[in-house]
């Protein structure tokens, strides 16, 4: 496979003025991950400070009423509540092996930008994060985590206001400012070598439920289901089974109102192939090849892209991609909270819903994997005005 390239998709497609920052980070991360240094520091933070590994937890109750024997990867259980302090925690040390003193960061459900946040306190790093007005409304408690925690919250008004408009600024700050800052992306997309930087340090979740799953079951689950939006919660829990060819991949995307109603995050389901944020994947397109604006009740499902791993995924046939939309994510949501006490992120409820429709197919006590990404606090504002309880 072509270096940087996942099958057609991957590379970089970006301004002159990013390359020799690029070029840079390929080189600091081929060295840092042949540093038994560099690994012991990550490995440290992830347990010390994140709290790693996280459970791999027997949903009971939840596979009583599917009829599957559902484990979940418990996610949501991280240090700032998400997996994305994984990621945050790895890129945030490259960026002191770099020797800078800055890092930006895009978020949409503020998942992201909390975790950049957090490492940025830690290690005495300016930060700022880029964030579309839209989701600073809708996820107004996350916003000012970021802020008691030092970092800039700089709205972006342009757009649809949302997490495809919050890159274009941070790629747009990024290259002004190259000598100092990095950015860390936060999820499998972007230009050579952010894909394979996010997924190699958010396959920590799959590696442990690995392990997990073949001392509880003393076999390989039948199937693993993770939310994908730009999709590294996703990636990082597949990647590690990527050789397991028994072990079933299903990713599941935003349907938002409805495939026909064009107001969506299904960009698997009905995208085409293109370049959007400095790498070839698909993209949810118009005839004339302008970028759609996306939508989904989840803040960190309405991106108009997905990561280019995730393209070769599909193409090659490893894994399977459906869509669950806003009403049915709702209803994954309120049947993971009365049914285990656990109340997921709305990004997590789409893969929690699909578990109904899986059952209709699956065998009866099929193993499946379920990766609750993130908690769900951080969503209750927008389901209270959702959910009539």
């Amino acid at each position: 496979m072509k270096k940087g390239y996942f099958g057609e998709f991957g590379g970089r497609y970006v301004p002159e003025t990013l390359v020799f920052a690029l070029d840079e980070l390929t080189r600091i991360y081929a060295q840092a991950k042949r540093d038994p240094n560099f690994r012991s520091k990550l490995r440290y933070y992830l347990n010390e400070y994140a709290g790693r590994p996280t459970p791999l937890y027997f949903a009971e109750n939840l596979s009583k009423l599917t009829g599957l024997k559902v484990y979940l990867k418990r996610e949501d259980l991280l240090h700032t509540g998400a997996h994305k302090i994984n990621n945050a925690l790895g890129q945030g040390l490259l960026t002191l092996r770099m020797k800078k003193r800055r890092i930006i960061a895009e978020t949409g459900a503020g998942q992201h930008g909390v975790a950049t946040a957090t490492v940025a306190a830690m290690f005495g790093l300016d930060c700022d994060v880029y964030m579309g007005s839209e989701d600073i409304r809708r996820q107004s408690l996350n916003v000012f985590r970021m802020k008691l925690l030092g970092t800039r919250v700089v709205p972006v008004n342009s757009g649809s206001c949302t997490l495809k408009d919050a890159i274009n600024e941070a790629m747009r700050d990024w290259v002004t400012n190259v000598g100092d800052t990095h950015y860390i992306i936060g999820s499998v997309v972007g230009p050579r070598p952010f894909p394979e930087i996010v997924r190699d340090f958010q396959s920590v979740l799959g590696k442990e439920a690995r392990r997990q799953i073949l001392i509880k079951e003393k076999r390989l689950p039948d199937y693993l289901v993770a939310c994908v939006g730009g999709g590294s919660n996703a990636m990082g829990l597949f990647h590690p089974f990527y050789k397991d060819k028994k072990v079933k991949f299903i990713g599941v995307e935003a349907a938002g109102y409805g495939l026909s109603s064009g107001h969506h995050s299904a960009t698997l389901a009905q995208g085409k192939t293109g370049i959007l944020h400095g790498t070839k994947t698909k993209v949810l397109e118009n005839s004339d090849g302008q970028i759609n604006e996306a939508h989904s009740l989840a803040p960190g499902l309405d991106y108009p892209g997905v990561g280019p791993e995730h393209s070769f995924y599909q193409k090659s046939g490893r894994a399977e991609y459906v869509s669950i939309n806003d009403e049915e994510a709702l209803a994954g949501f309120k049947l993971l909270s009365r049914s285990e006490g656990i109340i997921p992120a709305l990004e997590s409820s789409h893969a929690v819903a699909y578990l109904s429709k899986l059952a209709k197919k699956a065998k009866k006590n099929s193993v499946v994997i379920v990766c609750v990404s993130g908690r769900g606090d951080k969503d209750l504002g927008i389901v209270t005005e959702k959910l009539k309880i």
